[in-house]
């Protein structure tokens, strides 16, 4: 049976599962984990991505991130390709480093945000990476020190997390170190590494019950979360598709793009793809790039050549034309 195409919604909150091929090393010692530290650094601060859990683990790794306007999956091949030639070189190998296609979970921010932090924050531990949980607050190679104010880590989101605790940080810093605390007993918590209706039920005796009942919730292996959320996933990313699939049907292009910018901000097209820091200038090219990337499914790579600018400048330009969209309720469709 195939493999479904994975899900990928702006904002949404996804977990991230890479491990080695045949169960090997991804991480040898510091110096690949610094590595690959810094490179997720660059890309999550160049994307606009938040991370707010991560562990590394000698043979794989875990993130808990929310996409910002560039994919989830632009942000792994990055990551993952970048670091893989790295490796490579430096410990003369060949061949594939990774496990298969990394596994990505699209969860219900809600419901799932605090204990997937703490799931993924004990990994060293269950590992035995390191023997106890004081040690774990100061483990330089997982998000659990940051949060606990040990090691300072810029590109972590540690405000979102600890808000949900306490408005102080210091009690919120002990709240939720007892809540971390109180789940090592837990043990492995296979209802967080998948997705799907088991999963999201808490179990099959949850699923036999709502049945019973007659209570139909709709699952789907790729998301983590109630019914109605993942028909509310679902709907945005078949319309999503359906959109991008009508406007490449019709033989809509980046110039007719160009073009409608044009028409809508009342400037001659050539402004559209100038360069510049022109207020006229820096609007046609930010609505340029949202309906590009958003509307049309042009990647911000291809973009970024033709504009002759960074990928960062571009995910940056999609920000500010998804704003300016909004604010004056302009559309790439004429209505």
């Amino acid at each position: 049976m195939p493999r479904k195409s994975r899900i990928d919604a702006p904002g949404a909150m996804q977990h991230i599962i890479v491990r080695g091929i045949d169960r090997q090393k991804l991480f040898k010692n510091d110096e690949d984990r610094n590595n690959f530290l810094g490179r997720l650094r660059a890309i999550l601060t160049e994307t606009g991505t938040d991370c707010y859990a991560w562990a590394l683990i000698p043979n794989h790794f875990h993130l808990l991130l929310r996409t910002g306007n560039v994919s989830i999956s632009k942000v792994m091949r990055r990551l993952l390709t970048g670091y893989a030639i790295w490796y490579n070189r430096r410990h003369g190998r060949y061949g594939h480093l990774y496990q298969n296609r990394y596994k990505s979970i699209l969860c219900q921010e809600d419901t799932y945000l605090l204990e997937l932090v703490r799931y993924i924050h004990l990994n060293p531990l269950r590992a035995k990476v390191v023997p106890d949980l004081n040690t774990l607050d100061g483990y330089p190679y997982c998000g659990h020190s940051v949060l606990m104010g040990k090691v300072k880590c810029d590109w972590q989101n540690t405000d979102k997390v600890l808000s949900l605790y306490s408005e102080r940080t210091t009690p919120a810093r002990r709240a939720y170190r007892r809540f971390v605390g109180n789940g090592i007993e837990q043990g492995k918590r296979p209802d967080l590494t998948g997705g799907g209706l088991v999963r999201s039920m808490g179990g099959w005796s949850a699923v036999k019950a709502l049945r019973k009942a007659k209570v139909f919730e709709r699952g789907d292996e790729r998301i983590l979360g109630n019914g109605d959320f993942v028909e509310s996933v679902l709907k945005s990313s078949d319309e999503r598709m359906k959109g991008k699939y009508d406007l490449q049907a019709r033989g809509y292009s980046l110039n007719d793009v160009a073009i409608r910018v044009a028409g809508v901000l009342g400037v001659d097209e050539e402004k559209v793809w100038a360069a510049g820091k022109h207020r006229e200038i820096v609007q046609a090219r930010s609505l340029l790039c949202y309906w590009a990337v958003k509307e049309l499914g042009v990647t911000m790579v291809s973009l970024a050549r033709r504009l002759e600018q960074s990928v960062a400048a571009v995910a940056k330009s999609v920000i500010r034309g998804e704003k300016l969209a909004t604010e004056y309720n302009y559309s790439l469709i004429k209505k």
